[in-house]
């Protein structure tokens, strides 16, 4: 039988250290560090912890996505959209078709959820 509540330990030493499909750099040079920390029974949800520097990305989004921002500023902008700024304790979600920037104005610590399907 699977465990049916997962605690978090902290983030391990082996992050992936690649930027995420769909997200490209567009100012600075900003460096994000993702660590897959649970993946559900079924294998439709993942969730874990991600970290980022400052800098922007321009990013598409395929999958939903749960944000929990622990530490740092963002401020997201979708493509013709309104601009949102996040700060520490804030909670959101971005949509799969979500297309637009993600600016890390100080250095950004977050919890994910992400539904595969």
């Amino acid at each position: 039988m699977s465990e049916t509540v997962f605690r978090f330990p902290a983030p391990g030493p082996e992050p992936m250290v690649t930027d995420l499909e769909g997200w490209t750099k567009v100012e600075g040079n900003p460096t994000m560090k993702t660590w897959v920390q649970h993946t559900s029974a079924d294998g439709s949800v993942i969730s874990g912890t991600w970290a980022a520097t400052p800098g922007t990305w321009h990013a598409r989004y395929k999958f939903y996505e749960f944000v929990h921002l622990i530490e740092g500023q963002i401020t997201i902008i979708p493509d013709g959209g309104t601009p949102v700024t996040l700060r520490p304790g804030d909670a959101f979600a971005v949509e799969p078709d979500f297309s637009g920037t993600w600016t890390i104005e100080a250095p950004v610590r977050k919890h994910f959820c992400i539904k595969l399907r």
